[in-house]
């Protein structure tokens, strides 16, 4: 069937563009919609006739946040990019031993929410913490209390560039070395080949997860309210849960979609032209061999992260937990947790992930104005912080359709409003590496295009989507905010048990559930996603 393909569809012949189906643009739409209502609200929020009262903010306060929201997603995107592309470079590209165990362990850091990362920082620094009582059982000082916008950058970089490594691994798998070979051959040396050759090859797939990484940023506020360090998101926070009017809040997250909108506009620039296709190369690129220095600077590297993105916040956890046991908690109390948890993200991923089926292959196949507009909303929604999300939701609900407010149907509603763009970026990874010569073959046999989009391209891109729906399901696994204000009564998830637990500074209580989310969260991403970007 390859080379049947081949031979219908020559290398470098332009595909044929075909139009989309009524049928799929209407799919697309509809995928949209959720994604679309928390965006026009609180658009019509901020800009509805007779102005908003903003809260009292000044110009001054509001360029301080701007100026502390900007630097730490400028800072931890950067870092976060070059974190990914170096353990990806070093786990794919090079001779080191053990690359497929080193890359599942830089995977692994994606199972722990952020806001656990700055439990465990807070916990393990100041007087008490557990780092804090090693270092002075070894004679030296303490450490202090980790706060602020260091803390911040270092908790967001090390619990996020996971993503980059996991979007730019497979595809430094799959590049042609040809391309490699005509370089050096042309007198071009190895770094001048991986910065002219290699990098803007890597290009589409650096801008979607530099974008996830982004918007993360901009939206996390469960880190940065635990380090104090003041953001736009810790000052919605603060402002919804200091007064019965939820207008300023609603206000604030109206100004931060118009950053976000900012960050998408920017990704789609950075994509330029790249093909959004591809096929795996005759033969595998020959790997750089390292040097002894290298090889221990290597390990070394990769020693480090993987000791801060797992060691010390797994150790906290456990430490806390068996002192937990030692006072008389049982662990039987976070079962009924965990369960609502698996059900309700399990629900969600398969959702989300059949939701997206339609808006990848319009973006990816039918690229044009109208594909690229419905691909930035929920790219839009997922920038926006979910407790301004959830809190549109809440509001629109409690007006106008009441009966679903406060159920685990909204609740699915709001997972697939904010979590589309994770199923959508894995499902468009899949398309550029399956090129459109099957699907040529498919239609010149006399299948339509549905049957198409059935028989030949879903099947091909399954493994992406199942990726996606993984990624989601540990999205919605780790989701706070939203759940917090639209679950129903009593239906208390893993996260919103952590919260509540620490609130009440309950740490071993809190350690139960931190443990039972990692360890559910780590199974599917290995099945789903870690094995999928080694094959």
């Amino acid at each position: 069937m390859i080379e049947l393909a081949h031979r219908v569809a020559a290398p470098g012949r332009a595909a044929k563009r075909l139009e989309a189906p009524v049928a799929l643009w209407a799919a697309g739409v509809a995928v949209v919609l959720p994604a679309a209502i928390p965006i026009l609200y609180l658009l019509w929020v901020v800009a509805r006739p007779g102005g908003f009262d903003a809260g009292g903010f000044t110009g001054e306060r509001l360029a301080e946040l701007a100026i502390n929201t900007g630097v730490l997603t400028v800072t931890v995107t950067a870092t976060t990019l070059v974190l990914g592309v170096t353990t990806a470079w070093l786990t794919t590209r090079t001779d080191l031993g053990g690359s497929r165990t080193w890359s599942t362990l830089m995977t692994l850091p994606l199972v722990i929410p952020s806001y656990v990362g700055a439990l465990a920082m807070l916990s393990a620094s100041g007087n008490g913490g557990t780092l804090t009582l090693l270092l002075q059982g070894l004679g030296l000082p303490g450490l202090p209390v980790f706060r602020g916008f260091w803390a911040a950058w270092a908790a967001l970089s090390l619990w996020n560039f996971s993503f980059i490594h996991l979007l730019a691994v497979p595809v430094l798998r799959r590049l042609d070395p040809a391309l490699e070979d005509i370089s050096r051959g042309l007198g071009a040396g190895r770094w001048r080949t991986l910065w002219r050759v290699v990098i803007p090859q890597l290009r589409p797939a650096l801008a979607s997860g530099a974008l996830l990484v982004a918007l993360y940023t901009v939206a996390e506020f469960g880190a940065v309210s635990m380090l104090r360090f003041d953001t736009f998101t810790r000052t919605i926070y603060t402002q919804f849960a200091g007064r019965l009017d939820p207008g300023p809040a609603l206000f604030l997250a109206g100004l931060l979609s118009s950053g976000a909108l900012v960050l998408v506009v920017l990704q789609q620039m950075a994509r330029g032209r790249a093909a959004l296709h591809g096929t795996r190369p005759a033969r595998r690129v020959s790997l750089q061999t390292l040097s002894p220095a290298g090889r221990v600077a290597a390990h070394a590297f990769l020693s480090i992260l993987a000791l801060l993105a797992l060691v010390v916040p797994i150790s906290t956890m456990v430490w806390w937990m068996f002192r937990g046991i030692a006072q008389g908690s049982s662990l039987l109390g976070v079962v009924p947790h965990t369960l609502r948890s698996i059900g309700i993200s399990t629900v969600a991923a398969v959702v989300v992930g059949v939701a997206a089926i339609p808006l990848g292959v319009l973006a990816a196949r039918h690229r044009n104005a109208a594909t690229r507009t419905l691909e930035a909303i929920p790219w839009l929604t997922y920038s926006l912080p979910h407790l301004a999300v959830g809190l549109a939701f809440l509001v629109l609900t409690v007006r106008y359709v009441r009966p679903i407010y406060q159920t685990t149907t909204l609740l699915v509603v709001v997972y697939l409003s904010m979590f589309l763009p994770q199923a959508l970026a894995a499902i468009e990874s899949g398309m550029r590496r399956v090129g459109p010569a099957l699907e040529e073959v498919s239609r010149s046999l006399g299948m339509g295009q549905w049957a198409t989009l059935r028989r030949v391209t879903i099947p091909m891109m399954r493994r992406s989507a199942l990726a996606g729906a993984a990624l989601v399901f540990l999205s919605v696994m780790k989701e706070l905010p939203a759940t917090l204000l639209l679950r129903p009564t009593g239906f208390d998830t893993l996260p919103v048990r952590i919260w509540s637990a620490t609130n009440e500074v309950f740490y071993s209580q809190a350690s139960f559930a931190a443990l039972a989310l990692v360890l559910v969260s780590a199974a599917p991403l290995y099945f789903f996603v870690v094995k999928d970007i080694h094959d």
